[in-house]
């Protein structure tokens, strides 16, 4: 297990992504001042960010419907626990878009690489309305593909 986001998991045989880009924004107000620097003022933290980009070749590892269950999960606008196959907890955090590019097809269309790029953001502010239920999710989603 590489990473798992609620009850989802990346790995080999669902979803594997090359890299984790982070990005943490700080926020700090400028107030100009006369015959000197503006001053700065720590605002508190901003918005914090994870891409995880990578490919997915169905002959060789992964799986499509991987990403079909992640825009499901998208869709219902929850937010979801991010952990480290390692143990560590990044927090809670919501997908914000998915992105895909299909490449190098087979005579029936069906792609032998599938380039994906997934950004997740963090709402860590105490709502645990927001989480979301993998209950609801496997059940619904069920009803979809059925």
């Amino acid at each position: 297990m590489m990473m798992a986001l609620g009850l989802f998991v990346f790995s080999l045989p669902t979803l594997a992504y090359q890299e984790l880009q982070r990005k943490t924004e700080y926020r700090h107000a400028s107030n100009s001042r006369v015959g000197t620097n503006p001053a700065r003022q720590f605002l508190g933290m901003g918005e914090d960010s994870i891409t995880l980009p990578g490919v997915l070749l169905p002959e060789l590892a992964g799986s499509p419907a991987s990403l079909d269950v992640l825009r499901y999960m998208a869709g219902t606008g929850k937010a979801w626990s991010l952990i480290e196959g390692s143990g560590r907890i990044y927090g809670t955090w919501v997908i914000e878009n998915i992105s895909e590019t299909r490449s190098l097809f087979f005579s029936d269309g069906t792609a032998r690489r599938i380039e994906f790029s997934l950004e997740l953001k963090r709402v860590d502010d105490g709502r645990i309305d927001l989480l979301g239920s993998i209950i609801d999710a496997g059940t619904n989603l069920l009803r979809g593909l059925l």
